[in-house]
Formats: structure tokens, C-alpha cells, sequence
């Protein structure tokens, strides 16, 4: 989203410590080191400091008690307390304009680019009033040009370096939930996906089916044909998979070996035909020395069979196993609970290939 926050903990500590680190450091250059201590400034410097004091220790102690809207205008309010100080002091030297480093950083580590920018166009604008109204024309527009550069490459900088780890994170999280050999989601994101889909179709009242596939015979393969081609028939039955999963919340993984699944928002009806599918598709393959693998299906649907993701997943096995037991090269839809055993029915077995 445009104006997202990014890390709101990492913020929630930025501001903290800044505003902590702040309030002792304006306190000393505002009223200790000045030689003059006119009651208005002394009166306005002490408000400020217990200001920073008051925020830095809720964000530290209290982060939940502030608003969230806070951490996306905290950059703002910095601009607007270094920019109101310098200008009163009428202090544009470039010890006072270090001050805007913490809110370049703080934009370009936990905002949007938009809002970054919209920082910097701030800050310009803030030294621009305070250097022209205090130092000469030509001294007070390379100041400000040069402040302005020198944030402005600050903030591009470390703009790079977080979309760079963006991207870091982004492949080590992918790598992390797919399965190395055929690219599919692995046991971990699978049930993280099934846990959010199950939510959502209770809440919306949609239905959800949980197909769970075997690969017939698959220790044969491996044996007679070798493991190589053993993970051929893995890849070719995964990438068959695919197939019925054209939805973008859809989801196949396989859960180790020759076990898959395959989670579609849709129904029973829907949900059969997609078991259909993979079976033609599968068909057709050619060129593998094993031929086109078989497969037993079994097919549980929320609300249907099941309630819960742990339901859910228990009826789906059983159907499975029901499929093998009667034969394999087929498909078995769960049975509906009865009313009695809903609570208490039996999880089912798992066979293996």
C-alpha cells in the first residue's frame, strides 16, 4: 500500500530512542549552552524536551497505548520541531541541520518511497526558510542545495540497501516454503495456507476442498526404474497439479515423498472434475520411462465433510485411504459425518505409496 508502515516494532524503537536521545541533547544546546535564556524560549525548549521525554518512554514502555497513526506522522513532527528550532534560533549552521538525518533514515527505512520523498521536500523546505532569513543570498542557497543534496543521496542510499534486503528476504522466505525438486509449496506453507483458507471460507461461508493425492505404486518406480525417474514422476504429477490450481489463492504442496495436495475454493461438484482433470492431463504425458503415473485421490470440502482445518485434513486422509483400500487409480470423496460422531470420528490412516 502507498502509505503502509513497514516494521512498526523497528519504527516503535526508532522513535523511542530518538525521542529519549533528543530531549537531554536539545535541553543542553537549547537552554544550558546559549548565553542568553529569554523566559519565552526557556518556556518553549522545556515543553519540547518533556514532549520528546513523554513520547520516547510510552513508545518504549507503552508502544500499544499510541495511536498507529503516530509512527507514519513522526517523521513530520521532527521536521516541524528541528525546523521551528533552527528557524527561532536562527541557527542554520550545519550542526543544527544534522538533526534531519532521523527523519530521512527513519522515512527511508519504514515508509513508502512517496512518503520518503514527500520527507525530503519538507526538510528542503524547512533549511530554505531558516538559511535564507539568517545567512546571505549566495551563502544561504549553496548551503541550502548542498543540504539538500547531501540528504537526498543519504535517503537514496538507504532506500537501495532496503529494497535490496527486500528482495534477499523475499527469495529466502520462497526457498524456504517450496519444495526444492518440484517447486510446489512444502508442509510449512501449506499449513499456514490451510489455516487461512479454512478462516476465510467459515467467515464467508464458502466452500473449501482438501485434495489429497498418492502417487500408485511409487516405491515400484523407484525401484525398477531408479530414483531419477522416481522424481520425474514426482515433477510430472506436480506440474499436473498445477493444472487445477488456476485460481491465485489456490494451493498445491507436497508433503514429502510421493504425498500431495491440493487446496481449491470451490465445491464438491467442482472439486471432483478438478480430480478428472489431473488424470488427463496425467494421460498424456509422454516420454516417461515408467509411463504416466497413477494416482488415489481422496476429496473432503468444508462445510461438508468437515469444520475445522484439523477435520478438514483428518477427512481428506480418509478418503484417501479409502481410495487405496478399494483398489488405487481412483478417487474417494470423504463421508459426511454423522451427527453423533462429528465431535469424536476417527482421523483415518495415511498409506504409503
Amino acid at each position: 500500500m502507498r502509505y503502509q508502515l513497514r516494521d512498526e516494532q523497528g519504527a516503535t524503537h526508532s522513535v523511542a530512542y530518538l525521542m529519549l536521545a533528543a530531549a537531554p541533547v536539545v535541553f543542553v544546546t537549547g537552554i544550558l549552552l546559549p548565553d542568553e535564556h529569554p523566559w519565552p524560549w526557556v518556556i518553549a525548549i522545556s515543553l519540547t524536551c518533556t514532549f520528546m521525554a513523554a513520547v520516547g518512554a510510552m513508545a518504549l514502555r507503552r508502544p500499544g497505548w499510541i495511536p498507529r497513526l503516530w509512527w507514519l506522522a513522526a517523521p513530520f513532527v521532527a521536521i516541524a520541531i528541528i525546523a521551528g528550532m533552527n528557524y527561532a534560533s536562527h541557527d542554520a549552521s550545519a550542526g543544527a541541520q544534522l538533526f534531519y538525518l532521523w527523519p530521512v533514515l527513519y522515512a527511508a527505512n519504514f515508509l513508502s518511497h512517496r512518503m520518503a520523498a514527500l520527507v525530503l521536500a519538507l526538510i528542503s523546505a524547512g533549511h530554505a526558510a531558516v538559511a535564507f532569513s539568517t545567512l546571505t543570498t549566495a551563502k544561504a542557497l549553496s548551503d541550502w542545495i548542498s543540504v539538500t543534496v547531501a540528504l537526498s543521496l543519504t535517503s537514496f542510499v538507504v532506500t537501495s540497501l532496503r529494497n535490496r534486503n527486500d528482495r534477499l528476504r523475499h527469495v529466502l522466505e520462497s526457498q524456504a516454503l517450496a519444495d526444492p525438486l518440484t517447486g510446489v509449496g512444502n508442509r510449512r506453507s501449506f499449513d499456514d495456507e490451510l489455516t487461512r483458507a479454512v478462516t476465510w471460507a467459515r467467515r464467508g461461508g464458502e466452500p473449501l476442498a482438501l485434495i489429497s493425492v498418492d502417487i500408485d505404486y511409487f516405491k515400484k518406480i523407484n525401484d525398477t526404474y531408479g530414483h531419477g525417474v522416481g522424481d520425474q514422476a514426482i515433477q510430472v504429477v506436480a506440474n499436473a497439479l498445477r493444472v487445477i490450481a488456476r485460481r491465485e489463492q489456490d494451493v498445491v504442496a507436497r508433503l514429502g515423498g510421493d504425498e500431495f495436495v491440493v487446496l481449491l475454493r470451490t465445491d464438491r461438484a467442482n472439486a471432483g472434475r478438478a480430480a478428472d482433470e489431473v488424470r488427463v492431463v496425467l494421460d498424456a504425458v509422454e516420454g516417461l520411462p515408467c509411463g504416466p503415473p497413477g494416482l488415489s485421490i481422496g476429496i473432503a470440502v468444508l462445510p461438508d465433510h468437515a469444520s475445522t482445518a484439523d477435520e478438514l485434513r483428518a477427512a481428506s486422509d480418509a478418503a484417501l485411504y479409502e481410495a487405496k483400500q478399494n483398489g488405487r487409480g481412483r478417487t474417494a470423496m470423504a463421508r459426511p459425518p454423522a451427527p453423533r460422531q462429528a465431535a469424536n470420528r476417527p482421523t483415518g490412516v495415511r498409506a504409503g505409496g
